[in-house]
């Protein structure tokens, strides 16, 4: 799928693709280490350590798609709306609106 214009339109897209618990719970602990390492660097001053966000982020997502949920992710066509996709998945998992 492709041609979305705004983001109210491929989020229901982006959540299709994400049927899996598994995929989902590799997404959230993808985000949380991402923000792990947010405080790391804050907390240490050391940007080295900025590399790691796509590493872990990416990581466990692509391992949820293509392990269990068993489809491409939407990252490769839909990168913005795809990130955004994350959090906001993330935020409505954190509130108890989408199932981990």
């Amino acid at each position: 799928m492709s041609g979305f214009t705004r983001f109210g339109e491929f989020y229901p897209y982006y959540l299709s693709e994400h049927s899996n618990r598994i995929c989902r719970r590799l997404h959230f602990i993808g985000s949380s280490l991402v923000l792990a390492v947010v405080v790391l660097v804050l907390l240490t001053g050391q940007l080295r350590w900025l590399w790691l966000m796509p590493l872990v982020g990416y990581g466990c997502a692509w391992i949820g798609h293509y392990v269990f949920e068993k489809n491409r992710p939407a990252t490769f066509k839909h990168p913005l709306y795809s990130l955004l996709g994350d959090w906001v998945m993330y935020g409505q998992m954190l509130r108890g609106k989408v199932s981990f």
